[in-house]
């Protein structure tokens, strides 16, 4: 089964990480992959929790906004198609 952490478990673990606990303890402690906490370091490293939530909300507004652009940009084939056809 899958284990998910919030962002703030995250940001805790880390933190502790920085604050020098030992890497193999900290990772039995929580039960997370070492792959899984770098991959964590790289995208969360040196964020305090209001950064992170921006950078959630900015995530989700740019979702929302290539879901915009790529219905233009169907809506504009579209009419394109019907009005290169003769009739």
């Amino acid at each position: 089964m899958k284990k998910h952490h919030t962002e703030e478990e995250i940001l805790r673990i880390m933190r502790q990480a920085e604050q020098g606990k030992p890497l193999p303890e900290l990772l039995r402690e929580h039960g997370i992959a070492a792959g899984t906490y770098y991959r964590w370091k790289s995208k969360y490293g040196g964020l305090e929790l209001s950064q992170l939530r921006r950078l959630k909300e900015l995530e989700r507004e740019n979702t929302e906004l290539k879901k915009i652009v790529a219905d233009q940009a169907l809506d504009i084939r579209m009419l394109k198609d019907v009005n290169s056809k003769n009739w």
